[in-house]
C-alpha cells in the first residue's frame, strides 16, 4: 500500500537561487509512483497577515507567486491543494483529509525547511501521524544554514531517524549550480 506524499509550498513564490532544485527533484520523484496520495499546500500571504504587518513582506498574495511550480502540473488538482495562510502549519481541511483516511505515516518536502515544513512535521506528529522529511527534496529560500537549521530544530523534535534522504540530490548538499543562471 502506499503512503501519501505532501508537497509543502513548492510555488512560484519560492522558488529562487537556494531553492531552483526542488520542482525537478519532486516531480522525479512524484514520478517514481511510489506515493499516493499526492497532496500540495501552498502558501497565500493574505492581507493585514502578520508578515504584512510585522514583517512588511507582500509578496505571495496571488498568482503567479502562489501557483505550484509549472514542473508539478501533472498531479496538480484542486482537491489535492490546500492553501494555508502563513505559519499555521496544516490547514483544517488537509488534517481532516487525514483523519478521514486513518492515515499513519505521511512523507513530507517542500520549501521552507526552517519554516513550513518544520511547523507541518511537528503538527503532523502533534497529532499522532509519523512524519517522515524527505530531506534531499527539502530547501530554504534563506539559503543552506536556514536548511540545515530547519533539519536541525526537526532532528531533535522529531527524531533523526525520521530524516531521511529520497537519494536525488546527485552529491550536492546546497542548491546545484542553476545552469540557466550561468
Amino acid at each position: 500500500m502506499s503512503e501519501p506524499l505532501l508537497v509543502i509550498d513548492v510555488q512560484s513564490g519560492f522558488i529562487n537561487e537556494f531553492t531552483h532544485h526542488i520542482p525537478q527533484r519532486v516531480a522525479h520523484l512524484i514520478g517514481r509512483g511510489e506515493y499516493a496520495p499526492v497532496l500540495f499546500t501552498r502558501f497565500i500571504n493574505a492581507p493585514d497577515s502578520p508578515y504584512q504587518k510585522f514583517l512588511d513582506w507582500h509578496s505571495c498574495t496571488q498568482e503567479p507567486e502562489t501557483n505550484i511550480a509549472s514542473e508539478l502540473e501533472p498531479w496538480v488538482k484542486p482537491e489535492v491543494v490546500f492553501s494555508k495562510l502563513g505559519l499555521c502549519g496544516i490547514p483544517n481541511e488537509l488534517a481532516d483529509y487525514f483523519k478521514r483516511h486513518c492515515f499513519q505515516r505521511v512523507f513530507i518536502l517542500g520549501i521552507d525547511t526552517d519554516m513550513c515544513v518544520l511547523k507541518i512535521a511537528m503538527d503532523f506528529f502533534d497529532i499522532g501521524i509519523e512524519p517522515i522529511v524527505l530531506t534531499d527534496c527539502c530547501a530554504s529560500t534563506a539559503g543552506l544554514q536556514a536548511h540545515l537549521a530547519g533539519l536541525a530544530v526537526l532532528s531533535r523534535n522529531i527524531g533523526a531517524f525520521r530524516l531521511r534522504e529520497a537519494g536525488l540530490s546527485e552529491g550536492f548538499l546546497a542548491a546545484p549550480p542553476d545552469k540557466n543562471r550561468e
